[in-house]
């Protein structure tokens, strides 16, 4: 075991010294400055990880040096997807996915240029002293190589032979925020395995392009008369369409938890629903009923008298498990076949008579967050209706919405600062 010694200087500051016995002899590292105590603690669990022995690349007094060659090191891509085979507790359609990043955007191309030289292109490479280019491997991968996949990932790659084709395609700042989210994870565990294959993850530090930037996702936000336009032309040609929408808008579910609901999730009593399941994508493909999307996605609901009544003309005569939102043959909707034959039609009829917004489906979750930020709901309380599991989702996602009610808040601060001091801390004449 090591432990830690702090020894105190004559100019008040303190050196962390770790200490351990290594094949009998004692051995020594020190760390000072502002963050000596926090480095010593760190060292100490590397040697301790390591059989009390110096971590490997470590150069005593100068720190981890990344080496260029490890006994255990591994092609990235071998280990990356042996990190995803390993994973528990994830659904097998999100592995699935984790592989299809994995070969998709940290694979390089090789491909053979205008000059019949073949080269790689985008994926994860390890660039060598002089600019050339090897496979990636766990241990030889750095900072600048994670930092250039960002960029090709930003900026793609054209086919040098024919500039009108890509080899690597542009990538949202979403996309790239997702993707580097799952390489962090797979350098993170070669970071905390049993022995570590490196000290640090190359993706700590990686500068990533501002998803608050693009506008191909950008959210919709309908006022009430706009809706009302897409919800008469839904109730036009199938009112009960225009039901399914009215409560999507008035509750804020997501398509997944509006469409699995059951007659035996709604309390009458109590004017609410319980949101217990969710219709999720399988690896084949298909789909099937599962756990909501987050643990605090499983919440209550509470309902106007407005809605109650639709949910009521909907659930009569049903069985407790029939779902209360279905198509014509008592299947659950899909929902391109609900955007496809309702939605998109009725969104057409209404952009045709003068709509200048096109929403998705979803939009719908986020124009009812608008509509409850206008109506001076607070932001934890929104986070509860939606079933966010961190606050700070509400906030980066709806926050700026809040810029709306400058007007209200400035009375509110304006009426606070008139109101005549306590008693006590008026000043006496």
């Amino acid at each position: 075991m090591a432990s830690i010694v702090e020894r105190p200087k004559k100019s008040g500051e303190t050196t962390y010294q770790v200490k351990w016995r290594q094949d009998g002899a004692w051995q020594t590292e020190n760390f000072g400055g502002d963050q000596g105590a926090d480095q010593a603690e760190q060292f100490k669990g590397l040697v301790e990880a390591h059989d009390n022995k110096w971590p490997f690349g470590w150069i005593r007094g100068k720190g981890f040096v990344e080496p260029e060659v490890h006994p255990d090191d591994a092609p990235f891509l071998a280990w990356a997807h042996r990190y995803v085979d390993r994973l528990t507790g994830v659904e097998a359609r999100t592995k699935r996915d984790y592989r299809r990043d994995i070969d998709n955007h940290f694979a390089s191309l090789l491909h053979a240029g205008p000059d019949g030289v073949e080269r790689w292109y985008g994926g994860l490479v390890h660039t060598l002293r002089d600019g050339s280019f090897n496979p990636a491997t766990v241990c030889t991968t750095t900072e600048d190589d994670v930092q250039d996949w960002v960029r090709v990932q930003e900026e793609g790659v054209r086919d040098p032979g024919h500039p009108d084709r890509w080899l690597v395609r542009k990538a949202s700042p979403k996309s790239i925020a997702n993707r580097h989210g799952l390489l962090f994870c797979i350098f993170q565990a070669a970071v905390d395995a049993p022995q570590p294959l490196r000290m640090t993850n190359p993706c700590a530090k990686t500068k990533l392009p501002r998803t608050d930037d693009q506008t191909e996702e950008e959210m919709v936000f309908l006022e009430h008369d706009e809706y009302a336009r897409i919800s008469a032309e839904l109730r036009a040609f199938d009112p009960k369409a225009a039901d399914l929408c009215d409560f999507l808008v008035g509750t804020g579910l997501r398509w997944g938890e509006i469409t699995a609901l059951q007659v035996r999730d709604v309390s009458t009593r109590r004017k609410t629903i319980s949101i217990q399941r969710a219709w999720r994508r399988q690896e084949d493909n298909t789909f099937a009923v599962g756990p909501p999307k987050t643990k605090k996605a499983r919440r209550l609901i509470a309902l106007s008298e407005g809605q109650m009544e639709l949910l009521r003309h909907h659930m009569l005569g049903r069985r407790p498990e029939d779902w209360i939102f279905r198509g014509r043959d008592g299947a659950a909707w899909r929902h391109s076949n609900f955007y496809n034959r309702k939605w998109k039609r009725a969104l057409d009829e209404a952009i045709k008579k003068g709509l200048t917004k096109r929403p998705r489906m979803h939009d719908l979750r986020h124009t009812h967050v608008a509509w409850l930020i206008g109506a001076n709901i607070p932001l934890p309380a929104i986070q509860a209706r939606l079933g966010h599991e961190s606050i700070t989702t509400t906030v980066d996602r709806y926050g700026h919405l809040v810029r709306f009610l400058d007007v209200e808040i400035a009375s509110a601060v304006e009426a606070a600062m008139s109101l005549p001091a306590p008693r006590k801390l008026r000043q006496v004449s």
